[in-house]
C-alpha cells in the first residue's frame, strides 16, 4: 500500500543517557486510513492518534517484533486497533467509523472513545506467548491514557503527544506525534526542566500544521538538551491478510455455518476489516471447504 514518502519515525537519545525520545510523521498513513474505514472528522483523530501511537512505540521493537494497541471504551467508537512491526508496516482499523451526535461539553475524542474502558498492549517479542498488558482509560484522549500505560505498566516516566489536524472539509492536512521517556539517568531536575519545556509549546497538531519535521519536534521538545539520532525507520501502511488465513478462518466455522454458506447461490464474501480487501468465495469453492 503506497503511504506519503514522508512518513517516518525517528529515536534519538540525550548525549549522557538520560532521555530518549521519540517522534514521527504519520500524515499519509491516517490520510489513508480515513479513506479506507471512511471515519468521519472525530473517529479519524481518535483512530489517528492510535496509529501514531503504535507506530511511535516501534522504535522500540528489535527485527520480527510486533506490538498492538487496542482501546476498547463505552463511546460510539467502541474499539479501535493498531498493529506495527519493527519494520515500520502498520495496520489499524475501528469497530464504528461514525460517531454520531456527542455531548456538547467535553473532548469531542474522549466522549467518542468513552469515559470508561481500557487500553491493551499485546508485545509479540518472539516468545512462545505474547506479553499481554491492560490499563483502564485515564481521559480517553489516548496519549494521556498511553502515557499513563508507560509510566504504569512498564515504570518508564512518559510524556506522549499524538496529533491528527483536520482541513476545513474533515479531511487529514497533518498527523504525528512524539514520546520522550525520562531513562534511571534522569534527575529529577531534568525531568521537571522537560516537563515545562512540553508544557510551554504550542499544540502538537499546530506544530505539524506549520510543517514540522520530526527532527523539528525534537529538537522543540529537548531544547538544549544535546541528543544525537540512534534511527529512522520509514513507516507504511500495510496488511497481513491473505487467501490463505481467510479460508483457514472458513474452515475453522462451524460445520452447519459452513454447509449453510455452501447452501446460497450467491458468492460470499469476506472483508478484511484492516485493509477492508473483499475475498470472494463461489457457492462451489465453499463446498469445498465444506467437505
Amino acid at each position: 500500500m503506497s503511504t506519503d514518502s514522508k512518513d517516518v519515525m525517528i529515536r534519538v537519545l540525550a548525549d549522557d543517557g538520560s532521555v530518549r525520545a521519540m517522534a514521527a510523521d504519520t500524515t499519509g498513513i491516517v490520510r489513508q486510513l480515513q479513506q479506507q474505514h471512511g471515519t468521519d472528522p472525530v473517529a479519524t483523530i481518535a483512530l489517528g492518534r492510535l496509529a501514531t501511537g503504535a507506530a511511535l512505540l516501534a522504535a522500540l521493537l528489535k527485527q520480527g517484533q510486533r506490538l498492538a494497541l487496542m482501546v476498547e471504551g463505552n463511546g460510539p467508537l467502541k474499539r479501535l486497533s493498531a498493529e506495527v512491526e519493527a519494520d515500520g508496516s502498520l495496520r489499524a482499523t475501528i469497530r464504528e467509523p461514525h460517531c454520531g451526535s456527542l455531548p456538547e461539553s467535553g473532548s469531542p475524542v474522549a466522549n467518542a472513545v468513552g469515559r470508561a474502558g481500557f487500553l491493551h498492549v499485546i508485545r509479540d517479542l518472539g516468545m512462545k506467548e505474547p506479553y499481554r498488558s491492560m490499563v483502564q482509560l485515564q481521559t480517553s484522549e489516548i496519549g494521556e491514557d498511553l502515557a499513563w500505560y508507560l509510566t504504569s505498566s512498564e515504570q518508564v516516566p512518559s510524556a506522549v503527544s499524538l496529533a491528527v489536524l483536520l482541513d476545513e472539509q474533515g479531511l487529514v492536512s497533518a498527523a504525528g506525534g512524539f514520546i520522550v521517556q525520562a531513562m534511571p539517568e534522569c534527575d529529577e531536575s531534568r525531568l521537571e526542566s522537560l516537563e515545562q519545556t512540553i508544557k510551554s509549546l504550542p499544540p502538537t497538531s499546530e506544530l505539524l500544521g506549520e510543517g514540522r519535521t520530526p527532527q523539528e519536534l525534537l529538537g522543540l521538545v529537548l531544547a538544549d538538551l544535546p541528543h544525537h539520532l540512534v534511527m529512522e525507520q520509514k513507516l507504511r501502511l500495510s496488511c497481513r491478510c491473505n487467501l490463505r488465513q481467510i479460508v483457514a478462518m472458513l474452515r475453522a466455522l462451524p460445520e452447519d455455518e459452513r454447509r449453510e454458506l455452501a447452501g446460497r447461490d450467491e458468492p460470499a464474501e469476506v472483508t478484511c476489516e484492516y485493509c477492508r480487501k473483499v475475498y470472494r468465495f463461489t457457492p462451489e469453492e465453499l463446498s469445498g471447504l465444506a467437505d
